[in-house]
């Protein structure tokens, strides 16, 4: 028996040591690895872009259309105002790093708020649940969140309504963006960048569909709405899918991602 004793103390030594080895062994680089979801406008296959960054221990998370429901009936104790100015008529605000959470205030009838927080521990220690990196804004509601989730080409339905309205009123553009299931802060944010990407990039849209070139770099489209758009987007918005952690049909390097667990009582 104190042979055998031994043999089990051994043993389970032996498998502390090597659980201790496999935490202290580093991730992989990040170099060269895409995070997304292709589609076929991606220009990408799944060697090359899919769902997850083993150099950040990270996996996308997958919404069952329960769960996308559920996030859809959360309502936000204090909505955000609409943005009735262009932001695009502005300098980009400056910004400190932070998170933008939630606060659930009443459980049973799914009542929130939303948060800023320094970073995920201060969010952790006041109870509240990270839902994207960066300062919240127009896009940060659940709601929102919930479309992102549940369509992950809605650029794609996004850019169908800047088509189709391109002739009329800018209230149309944001209706049309709104029916997506945005709530309207969201849509109008949505819909100063369609317009301002129009502006400033139309030449160079007009006939490049495919988002991505073969090295995974954005397309010239892309990149002229990255460059031209997407810091006042990003500014207002808050949310955008990389700072969320969802893979989308536009694949992005994983240095660019910031994991998300999205850990919602649904």
């Amino acid at each position: 028996m104190k042979y055998s004793y031994h043999i089990i103390y051994f043993s389970f030594s032996f498998l502390i040591f090597i659980s201790a080895c496999k935490k202290d062994e580093p991730l992989p680089s990040c170099e060269g690895t895409m995070f997304g979801i292709p589609v076929e406008n991606t220009g990408l296959d799944e060697s090359f872009c899919k769902p997850s960054c083993e150099c950040l221990n990270f996996e996308s998370r997958t919404f069952s259309e329960t769960e996308i429901a559920a996030l859809r009936d959360w309502e936000i104790s204090t909505p955000i105002p609409e943005q009735l100015d262009n932001p695009y008529d502005d300098p980009v605000p400056e910004s400190a790093p932070m998170v933008c959470a939630i606060i659930i205030e009443d459980l049973a009838n799914r009542i929130y708020s939303l948060g800023d927080f320094p970073d995920e521990a201060a969010a952790e220690a006041a109870n509240a649940i990270v839902t994207h990196h960066d300062a919240c804004g127009l896009c940060s509601t659940l709601t929102d969140f919930a479309v992102y989730a549940e369509n992950r080409d809605i650029g794609d339905a996004v850019r169908a309504c800047g088509l189709n309205t391109v002739l009329q009123p800018f209230e149309n553009l944001v209706d049309c963006i709104e029916s997506l299931g945005f709530t309207k802060p969201c849509a109008q944010i949505w819909a100063y960048n369609t317009v301002n990407t129009r502006e400033n990039c139309f030449l160079t849209c007009i006939s490049n569909t495919t988002y991505h070139n073969a090295d995974g770099t954005l397309s010239d489209c892309l990149q002229c709405d990255e460059d031209i758009s997407g810091p006042i987007f990003k500014a207002f918005a808050g949310r955008t899918r990389r700072n969320t952690g969802l893979a989308s049909s536009i694949c992005r390097f994983c240095e660019e991602v910031k994991p998300v667990e999205h850990n919602y009582p649904f």
